[in-house]
C-alpha cells in the first residue's frame, strides 16, 4: 500500500488524496480504475444507523483501495430507498436522479484520464445500478457493479456468517459484523435480541419493508460479530482482483470466467 492510501482518520469517508497523488497512481498503471462506494439513508432499524448501507459501502472500498491502485472517490449517500419510507429518518431519492449521477460522474472521469468504474454497492434497493452497468457496457465504457451475489457468497463462507444470504436481508448478521469491525461506536444496543427472519418477500416491491417486519430487521443480527466483519472485507478485497484484470486488459471482451462450461 503507498503513502497515498493511508488515511490519517481510519474510518474516514472521505479519501485523503491530493491531486498529486491521484497523479503518481495513475503513472504506474496502464488504465486507471476508481471506485465509487453508493450507499443509502435509510432505517437499520433500533440499533444501527440510518447511514450504514454508506458506512459498509466505504468499508468494502477502503480495504480494495487498500490492496489495489486504485481511485477512491466519496461515496454517494442517499440512493433508492421508497422500500423504507415507512420509517422515521429514510431519505430517497429517484432511479432516474441516480441513473443520471452515475452517468455523469463515469462521464467526469473519463474526461480526467480514468475511464474504468466500479460502483461499490451497499444497498440492495438500488437496482437501477445493474442497468447503468449494463448500458455502459454495451456503449463500449469500462464499468463494473461490485460485490456480485457470488462475491458475497465467497465472503459469507469466509467469514462464517451462519445466516444465509436470502435470510439476511436487512441489519442482519452481515452488516451487523462490518460495522461491529469498522464502527462500533456507532452501534447501539439492541441487536443482540433483534433477530427476525422473514423470507417470503415476494410482494416487497408492491408493499414496502413494513408488510414483513416491524422492526424494521429482517436476519439475525445477533450472530453478527467483529471478527465475521474483517474477514468479509477481506474476502471481497480479494473478489475484487478479478474485477480489476477484467477492466484493465487490453480486450475486455476477452476474458477467463473461470468457467469451464462453455
Amino acid at each position: 500500500m503507498s503513502d497515498s492510501q493511508t488515511w490519517p482518520a481510519a474510518h474516514s469517508l472521505v479519501p485523503a488524496d491530493t491531486t498529486e497523488d491521484v497523479r503518481t497512481r495513475g503513472a504506474g498503471v496502464s488504465r486507471q480504475v476508481a471506485v465509487l462506494p453508493v450507499g443509502s439513508f435509510e432505517q437499520h432499524g433500533p440499533y444501527l444507523p440510518l447511514a450504514t448501507d454508506t458506512l459498509v459501502a466505504c468499508a468494502i472500498a477502503r480495504e480494495i483501495a487498500a490492496a489495489h491502485p486504485v481511485h477512491l472517490l466519496p461515496p454517494v449517500t442517499i440512493s433508492c430507498s421508497h422500500e423504507h419510507a415507512a420509517w422515521p429518518g429514510t431519505v430517497s431519492i429517484s432511479s432516474v436522479t441516480l441513473h443520471a449521477v452515475i452517468r455523469d460522474i463515469a462521464a467526469s472521469l473519463r474526461r480526467s484520464g480514468v475511464d474504468a468504474l466500479v460502483l461499490v454497492n451497499g444497498h440492495g434497493g438500488n437496482y437501477v445500478l445493474g442497468n447503468v452497468v449494463q448500458e455502459s457496457s454495451a456503449q463500449g465504457e469500462r464499468m463494473a457493479l461490485f460485490p456480485a451475489p457470488e462475491d458475497w457468497e465467497a465472503a459469507r463462507e469466509r467469514a462464517g456468517v451462519e445466516t444465509s444470504l436470502l435470510t439476511d436481508m436487512h441489519a442482519g448478521e452481515i452488516e451487523t459484523s462490518i460495522l461491529l469491525h469498522t464502527h462500533p461506536e456507532l452501534i447501539r444496543p439492541g441487536y443482540e435480541t433483534s433477530d427476525f427472519v422473514a423470507d417470503d418477500r415476494r410482494q416487497l416491491l408492491t408493499l414496502g419493508m413494513s408488510a414483513y417486519t416491524d422492526s424494521g430487521v429482517i436476519g439475525r443480527p445477533s450472530l453478527g460479530s467483529a471478527e465475521k466483519g474483517k474477514r468479509l472485507l477481506a474476502s471481497l478485497a480479494d473478489s475484487f482482483g478479478g474485477y480489476v484484470s477484467l477492466l484493465t486488459s487490453a480486450d475486455i471482451s476477452v476474458r477467463d470466467t473461470g468457467d469451464a462450461r462453455k
